[in-house]
């Protein structure tokens, strides 16, 4: 199978579903292979899926972020191109450093009990919902509202926006696909940023009233204070990625996650009460069922990877879950091993703009598949279930469950 043929593949629906065969045939020709021109992927000079060569770009500073034509007339694109997550240095170390001096590990520690106390009251609806018998959406009654009601407190945000928020996150996550492009999507993209800068600088605006012990109070006294270089409307580019990049991420660890571990009733027997077992399994399931599933980088220079020449102001495409799964790196790549040696998965990149709420997202991970399964041993999926279909996040949106009806 050439290359053409196997990113016909990833493009059809059966690759959307399971891009995994795809990615096999593609380490078959190294790490690095050239794209034959195709409108589809006219802006990409090749893709790598090897993890050495994805995570040497990754770390380089040199490749960078590209703008695609016309971003300023888009205001998706005018907030994403104002954040940290999306820029290049020195503007991105500029943003960065005001976001790590409130990502403290003081506040990570206190969003421990957070956790747990979301977590918990989850457990007790999934039991209500699945009681006699019952199915319950494990998407809709634990995965999506772990981390989202987690992030709201940590973020600062009103529990009772949430469900107006989910919707606009929803819309700028179908933007983001590869084929997400369409009029119609890129409208309502467009209107989600809007609608969201709109509301976070009413936030922004009672925090300063009002603060408290969240990160935009956190944000606003270290802008309010002076020394930092980073206007109020960078702040909510910033806030607006973030919630969304720490929050999808997360539910779709969850979701993806709780198939793979059923497949393994050893390990979901141990769990309960192992905490280095917890950590392997949020690993592993990050590192087989990567949520985000490639990333973009442009040759800062006429260079040549593994033998592709890629010129300057060329793009690459990064393959992070054909890398998390490079079997040069990976014995048995698709098996699943909690206590698996070897490189940490590439799940939330790696280098400069590594995500900041990767240590989030792993505590919540770590202390609720425990309690999850601690709670409800006898969890089994009772429909088959598909994936988002998008190229770029990949997750279970629905997933049906049966909570065994017995609990500890």
């Amino acid at each position: 199978m050439d290359v053409d043929q196997i990113l016909t593949g990833l493009y059809s629906e059966q690759g959307r579903q399971d891009p995994y065969p795809w990615y096999a045939a593609l380490h078959e020709h190294g790490p690095i292979s050239a794209v034959p021109t195709r409108a589809e992927h006219s802006t990409i000079t090749a893709v790598a899926g090897g993890y050495d060569l994805v995570d040497q770009v990754l770390r380089d500073p040199g490749w960078y972020k590209g703008a695609p034509p016309g971003w300023q007339e888009q205001e998706i694109l005018r907030t994403f191109l104002s954040s940290m997550m999306f820029t290049n240095p020195p503007d991105h170390t500029r943003m960065r450093a005001v976001f790590a001096k409130t990502f403290t590990p003081r506040r990570l520690g206190a969003l421990e009990p957070v956790i747990v106390r979301v977590v918990e009251e989850r457990l007790d609806r999934m039991a209500e919902a699945g009681a006699d018998g019952g199915e319950v959406d494990f998407v809709a009654d634990f995965a999506y509202p772990v981390p989202a009601l987690v992030m709201a407190e940590f973020i600062g945000l009103p529990q009772a926006d949430l469900a107006w928020y989910r919707q606009r996150v929803d819309w700028i996550d179908e933007y983001m696909d590869v084929a997400g492009k369409t009029p119609e999507r890129v409208a309502r993209a467009n209107q989600a940023a809007e609608e969201l800068r709109a509301y976070y600088r009413d936030l922004i605006a009672h925090r300063r009233r009002q603060p408290g012990e969240d990160l935009i109070s956190g944000l606003v006294e270290v802008l309010d204070a002076g020394g930092v270089e980073l206007t109020e409307e960078e702040l909510i580019s910033n806030l607006i990625v973030l919630f969304n990049a720490s929050f999808v991420t997360t539910v779709y660890m969850f979701s993806n996650g709780l198939p793979l571990l059923l497949a393994h009733p050893d390990v979901v027997a141990a769990l309960p009460g192992d905490d280095a077992l917890a950590r392997g399994c949020v690993d592993e399931v990050l590192r087989m069922e990567s949520p985000v599933h490639f990333l973009a980088r442009s040759a800062p220079e006429d260079t040549e990877l593994g033998g592709v020449p890629v010129k300057r102001d060329e793009n690459l495409l990064l393959l992070v879950a054909a890398a998390n799964r490079d079997p040069a790196r990976f014995p048995d790549p698709d098996r699943f091993d909690p206590h698996r040696p070897g490189p940490p998965s590439l799940a939330f990149g790696v280098g400069l703009h590594f995500c900041l709420g990767s240590a989030v997202s792993k505590l919540e991970g770590r202390l609720a598949l425990p309690r999850l399964f601690a709670r409800f041993p006898r969890l089994a999926v009772t429909q088959p279930f598909t994936y988002s279909g998008s190229l770029f996040l990949r997750g279970i949106d629905k997933l049906f469950v049966s909570t065994g009806n017995r609990e500890h």
